[in-house]
């Protein structure tokens, strides 16, 4: 195991913390959960825990309150492994009874070499092995009067935004992720079943679904863009279904992990037409030719700035948001220095960045001059600054302006955290308000002015 170079904190991948607020009632059996990685690995604790609660199982975030917890694993990269096997590890201290899922489930022997005792391991999206597995260790004890189960099933997000997962695996084989090998080719869902499964979060109150996949733009590709029931399994076509379920409402639709291929030039006046939001999230990764090649990525950078001068020219008010990794093998300077240039040109409006590290079973870990530990980090340490810059001048010239802001929280003091369509959760930036906030309610969307701006966050007030 390789020390870390990324903590969590560098991860711009991560899913927010999990939100549980389940009353147990006396005799119930419980079980708890640990949901680490991407949004894509919260929907699968969402779906276990449907299963589970639909079982008549309450759960719990807590371990020590829990009859057996369920640990989700992450193993995108050698830091996130590290971070499961301390959540097992922490699990297995404070109750004993643990079963391991997630990607880093598709790796047993890994997993047991550390902590034998667990119960159970399975990998990504067998849910019903984690089924079994509860089963063995956990009896069920339903209770057909009281374990009602709303009709959305389990959120672990907040009540007014939902993550919608539309397809598992990936089709890509870029030499530094591993995540086909974990989670398969590219499998998407039927059109109608994401329509169906929408429909029912904005029934129940969702003000933002959250498109997620591991390629959005491939949506449909492994089942020959197929339409049933009304509905055809295209992007393009997924993105205005989705956004006609908003007519008359304040319904947000917001698309990640896009990327650029051609036709996603489809999707912008969509977002001009604001049937669904002007956001998209594209994993660029870098910008230099040879370095793109030796991530056996796509290397048409400088088609790609004029496919955003495109988008730009059609829906002025697009946000870009990207990640980026640096120190990859066998990074040079100019290499590095023409990510620079290429971001100055970009002007992206929110980016992460990663500075690269092996992870077990990639091809990049075979690759010659991989970069040192310090290289990596001084190119990060710039990067970041080039990048904050960018926002910093983007946020200062909102100023002034007049938007809508969804609210996330109101804290004690009255304090509204907010997002405009500008930001996803977590992974962007906030919009604070911190007067004038009596009759707000999470939730709701408002219309704000913008009167500070900082490096990441806006302030307002309300109009």
């Amino acid at each position: 195991m390789t020390n870390s170079a990324n903590p969590p904190d560098l991860r711009p991948d991560l899913a927010p913390k999990a939100r549980f607020q389940d009353p147990v009632r006396e005799g119930q059996p419980t079980v708890g959960m640990v949901s680490l990685g991407c949004p894509k690995a919260l929907v699968d604790s969402e779906r276990i825990l449907t299963r589970l609660r639909a079982e008549g199982y309450a759960i719990s975030p807590d371990y020590s309150g829990a009859d057996a917890v369920i640990v989700n694993t992450c193993g995108f990269l050698d830091s996130a492994k590290a971070e499961s096997l301390e959540a097992i590890g922490e699990a297995l201290n404070e109750n004993g009874k643990v079963i391991v899922t997630g990607c880093l489930g598709a790796e047993e022997d890994y997993i047991r070499g550390t902590h034998p005792s667990v119960l159970a391991v399975t990998g990504p999206h067998q849910y019903e092995q984690v089924l079994d597995a509860v089963h063995g260790a956990v009896p069920p004890s339903p209770d057909p009067f009281i374990d009602l189960l709303p009709a959305t099933g389990v959120s672990l997000t907040p009540r007014h935004y939902s993550y919608l997962k539309i397809s598992e695996g990936c089709n890509h084989k870029c030499k530094f992720c591993i995540i086909p090998d974990m989670r398969g080719k590219l499998a998407s869902r039927p059109a109608h079943a994401v329509i169906h499964e929408a429909g029912k979060l904005v029934d129940a109150g969702v003000k933002e679904l959250l498109v997620i996949s591991q390629d959005t733009s491939a949506y449909g590709v492994d089942i020959k863009h197929a339409e049933e029931r009304g509905h055809r399994a295209h992007i393009t076509d997924l993105a205005r279904d989705l956004g006609a379920l908003g007519a008359g409402k304040d319904l947000w639709v917001r698309l990640h992990y896009v990327y650029p291929y051609p036709h996603v030039r489809n999707l912008i006046p969509l977002m001009a037409d604001e049937l669904i939001l002007p956001y998209l999230d594209i994993p660029f990764q870098h910008a230099h030719p040879d370095t793109l090649k030796r991530m056996a990525r796509p290397a048409a950078a400088s088609k790609t700035l004029d496919e955003i001068a495109a988008w730009r020219a059609d829906c002025p008010d697009i946000t870009l948001r990207s990640t980026f990794i640096v120190g990859y093998p066998g990074e040079t300077e100019e290499e590095f220095q023409t990510l620079l240039d290429w971001m100055d040109e970009a002007q992206l409006d929110r980016v992460g960045c990663f500075q690269y590290e092996n992870v077990d079973g990639a091809r990049s870990n075979d690759l010659p001059d991989h970069v040192p530990a310090e290289v990596k980090q001084d190119r990060w340490d710039r990067f970041m600054e080039k990048a904050q810059a960018i926002s910093e001048a983007k946020l200062a010239a909102k100023v002034g302006q007049v938007m809508d802001v969804i609210v996330d929280d109101i804290d004690e003091d009255g304090i509204a955290t907010c997002r405009t369509k500008t930001d996803a959760p977590e992974i962007d930036g906030n919009l604070f308000i911190d007067e004038g906030t009596e009759g707000l309610s999470v939730g709701d969307i408002v219309s704000v002015e913008v009167d500070e701006a900082g490096e990441y966050d806006l302030w307002g007030r309300r109009g």
